[in-house]
C-alpha cells in the first residue's frame, strides 16, 4: 500500500484470481509511524502539521484517478475526522488506539477504487470492526474467535460468492463498541481471522520479500528462499526474530489447516514461500533467525534451595506487570530469562522500576543488555544426536550467554552478545545450511 503504483500492483494480483474473496490492507508507508507521532506530541501545532502530512499523502494518491470527486470527498471526510480527533485528547489508550486506526481506514477506502478499476461494482469497502471483535487491551487487543466467526457468517459469508471485500488489518471493536488495535504488525494476524473466521482454503500474505529466507538475505547473501516450510517452523521463525511473519498470524492457521502462501507484491511472478501442515521434506535444520535488542534477566536466591513457591512468585510480579518472558533457564539458586527490549519502558531498556523493586522484596535482580538471540529452527532437534557439538565447536571464541535446548523439537536458542551476532549467524550458515 505505499503509494499508488503499489496498489495498483496489489490490485492487479487480485485481480486475475475470483478466489480471492477477502482483502486485508495496511496503512500506506509511513502514515501509522505519522500517526503514533501524532498520539505522542503535546503540540497542537505538531498535530496539525502530522496531519496535514497524512492530508496531502493521500490526496496526492487519489489524484491518480480518473472521476475521483465522489473518493476525494470520502477521503476529506475520514481526514477531517482525524484532525478532530488528534486536537481533542486527552491520550489515552483508547485515544491513540482511535488515531491508529485512520491508517487502515484510509487506504482500504482508496484501494476498493482501485480495485474497482479491475474488477468493477465486485469490490467492496468493509470494516473491519464488524467484524474482528476483541476484548479492550488498547494497543494489543485479544480477539474474540467465537464472536469474530458469528460476525463473519452472519454479515460476510452469505455475500463472498458475488463480492470481493476489502477491509483493514490490525483494528478491531470491543464489545462495547470502542475503536482497538492488534498491535504493530497485525494486518496479517486480521486477515488469518478473517481466514479462519470462513475456512478459507488459503491465507495468502503479500509482503515486500519474495519468500521466507533460510536467514535473513541482509545478514547472509547466500541465503535461500524456503519452498516448504512447517506449520511449527514459521511459528518459531516469527517468534524468534523472522520479520515476514507476524508471531500470531500461525495461531488461526494453525487451528483450522488454512495454507498459508507469503509472496512478494513487488516481484508476484517470483515462487514464493507455503506453510503447510507437513511438509515433504524435514531438515534438522530447516533456517536460522536472528532478534536483536534482547534483556537478560537473572534473579538469585537461596530461597529457591530445595523450597517451593519461588519460581511462581517470580512469575506472578511479571505477569502482574504484564510483562512477556521468553527463555528461561534455572539453576539451584538462580533464574535467568529474557525479555524484549518491547517490555521495556526508558531508552535504556531497562524493566520498569517497580518492577525490579518488587522483585529485590525477595531476590537479588542482575540486568544484562545488548544482547540477541539467535535460534536453530528445523525438526527433532532434540532428539537429533551430535547437533549441539558441532553447533558450539564452530563458535569458539564467542560468549554464550544462555542456552535454550529441549523444551521444543523445533529450536535450539542461545544469547550472545550483539557485535557478535551477525558472525554467528554467518558461520552457522555456513556450516549447516
Amino acid at each position: 500500500m505505499a503509494d499508488y503504483n503499489a496498489m495498483k500492483r496489489c490490485a492487479s494480483i487480485v485481480q486475475p484470481d475470483s478466489d480471492k474473496k477477502i482483502v486485508v490492507v495496511s496503512a500506506t508507508a509511513g502514515t501509522t509511524n505519522l500517526l503514533t507521532n501524532i498520539t505522542e506530541s503535546d503540540s497542537e501545532t505538531e498535530k496539525l502539521e502530522l496531519v496535514g502530512k497524512i492530508r496531502k499523502k493521500h490526496i496526492e494518491i487519489c489524484s491518480h484517478l480518473q472521476n475521483n470527486d465522489e473518493l476525494k470527498a470520502k477521503i476529506i471526510i475520514l481526514l477531517d475526522q482525524l484532525e478532530e480527533k488528534a486536537l481533542s485528547g486527552p491520550v489515552t489508550p483508547q485515544y491513540q488506539d482511535e488515531i491508529l486506526s485512520f491508517g487502515e481506514r484510509l487506504s482500504s477506502v482508496i484501494f476498493t477504487e482501485v480495485l474497482r478499476l479491475q474488477i468493477g461494482d465486485k469490490a467492496v469497502w468493509l470494516d473491519a470492526r464488524e467484524i474482528i471483535q476483541t476484548d479492550q487491551n488498547h494497543g494489543k487487543a485479544e480477539p474474540d474467535i467465537e464472536k469474530i466467526e458469528a460476525n463473519a457468517k452472519k454479515k460476510l459469508i452469505p455475500d463472498l460468492n458475488d463480492k470481493c471485500f476489502v477491509t483493514q488489518g490490525f483494528i478491531g471493536r470491543s464489545k462495547s463498541g470502542v475503536t482497538t488495535t492488534l498491535g504493530r504488525g497485525g494486518s496479517d494476524y486480521s486477515a488469518a481471522l478473517f481466514a479462519e473466521a470462513v475456512n478459507a482454503d488459503v491465507l495468502e500474505i503479500w509482503t515486500d520479500v519474495t519468500a521466507v529466507y533460510t536467514t535473513d538475505p541482509r545478514i547472509v547473501k547466500d541465503a535461500k528462499p524456503i519452498t516448504e516450510i512447517s506449520f511449527d517452523e514459521a511459528a518459531e521463525l516469527s517468534v524468534f526474530g523472522a520479520k515476514v511473519l507476524h508471531p500470531a498470524t500461525m495461531v488461526p492457521a494453525i487451528r483450522k489447516n488454512i495454507r498459508v502462501y507469503v509472496g512478494s507484491s513487488h516481484e508476484p511472478d517470483q515462487p514464493g514461500t507455503w506453510i503447510l501442515k507437513q511438509t515433504k521434506s524435514n531438515p534438522v535444520i530447516r533456517a536460522i533467525s536472528l532478534r536483536r535488542n534482547q534483556t537478560l534477566l537473572t534473579v538469585h536466591s537461596l530461597d529457591m534451595l530445595h523450597r517451593h513457591g519461588f519460581l511462581a512468585k517470580l512469575f506472578q510480579v511479571l505477569s502482574d506487570h504484564k510483562i512477556s518472558v521468553d527463555l528461561v533457564t534455572t539453576s539451584e539458586v538462580s533464574v535467568s530469562l529474557t525479555l524484549d527490549k518491547d517490555v521495556t519502558t526508558t531508552g535504556k531498556g531497562y524493566l520498569p522500576e517497580k518492577v525490579i523493586r518488587e522483585l529485590k522484596t525477595f531476590c537479588e535482580v542482575e540486568i544484562e543488555q545488548n544482547l540477541s538471540l539467535i535460534a536453530l529452527v528445523g525438526n527433532n532437534l532434540h532428539t537429533t544426536s551430535g547437533l549441539s557439538g558441532p553447533v558450539f565447536s564452530s563458535l569458539e571464541g564467542i560468549n554464550i550467554r544462555l542456552i535454550c535446548h529441549g523444551a521444543s523439537s523445533h529450536n535450539l536458542c542461545f544469547l550472545v552478545n550483539q557485535d557478535r551476532a551477525e558472525s554467528v549467524v554467518q558461520t552457522l550458515h555456513q556450516k549447516f545450511i
